[in-house]
């Protein structure tokens, strides 16, 4: 194996590992912070794709479609928890399944009866459409670069928002005890909304930076949703240091084996999960 080939796969190891934390990061803030089942959320990806896919056609850009999109995933965020997450608080997580499986389907539904079932691309902004020298013989993506720094960013701005913010001293007080945190006179109800519609606005953003590198095409969420759920098994439910670190070994273990064993891909992935669990059965950061 030569150098560039390394070094190739590599980065695109880190720029998946560091997309799919930015999924399974609002993954695990729902799953883990308000012990919600959230199997649309892959759907979410989606949707945040096709929302790409859609205004950047309309606008010419995609950056402003990005700023014109994220507001309505947002929204969708805050109405899904208002009217339906809301009235599964107190219930078995096998309602929350039920649920939020029905949620794909009409997340799907609609996507069909919107934008059709044709495979879509969206195009790289012209200013990141290049590539910048590695080696003498080596060349890689600005674009993919430029997903990875936002991934970093977005990842240190929700470590210093959690652990280090009166707000998200409030929200994890509130994933240990939620009545006491009533008690003290704090509208839990509101933080949750707060929390799913962030969770929501994640993993749409996911779809939209990742659309320009991956074709928009229906049920493209189903595979990244269960990749999502690995990388949050593995760095312990509700950490997001737990969910970056993940992110990164699933990433480069699909990756890798992609490249090395192709039909044996999928199963390295739950290899290494099965590998962590054995030695730390609540994750690496439980």
């Amino acid at each position: 194996m030569d150098l560039s080939l390394f070094l190739i796969q590599t980065l695109n190891g880190v720029q998946y590992g560091l997309l799919l934390f930015l999924i399974a990061s609002g993954l695990t803030l729902i799953f883990g912070i308000m012990h919600i089942i959230n199997l649309a959320h892959g759907a979410l990806y989606m949707v945040g794709a096709y929302l790409a896919f859609w205004l950047t056609s309309l606008v010419g850009n995609l950056f402003l479609a990005i700023i014109l999109a994220l507001p309505i995933a947002l929204m969708m965020g805050i109405l899904i928890e208002r009217f339906l997450i809301r009235h599964l608080y107190a219930r078995a997580h096998l309602d929350q399944v039920l649920l939020t499986f029905g949620l794909i389907l009409i997340f799907n539904a609609l996507q069909s009866i919107i934008w059709g079932n044709d495979v879509h691309s969206v195009p790289v902004p012209e200013w990141l459409n290049h590539s910048v020298a590695l080696t003498d013989n080596l060349r890689y993506p600005v674009y993919r670069l430029f997903i990875s720094g936002v991934c970093i960013t977005i990842a240190i701005g929700m470590y210093l928002l959690i652990q280090r913010t009166r707000l998200g001293m409030i929200v994890r007080a509130g994933a240990d005890d939620r009545e006491m945190v009533r008690s003290l006179g704090v509208n839990i109800n509101r933080v949750y909304t707060l929390v799913f519609a962030a969770g929501t606005a994640l993993a749409a953003f996911a779809g939209m930076i990742a659309s320009p590198v991956s074709s928009v095409y229906p049920g493209m969420g189903e595979s990244v949703l269960i990749l999502a759920f690995v990388v949050v098994v593995i760095g312990g439910i509700g950490s997001i240091k737990g969910a970056f670190l993940g992110a990164l070994l699933v990433g480069l273990t699909a990756t890798w084996g992609t490249v090395l064993a192709p039909n044996f891909a999928s199963a390295a992935v739950y290899a290494l999960m099965a590998i962590v669990l054995l030695f730390k059965p609540r994750g690496l950061f439980a």
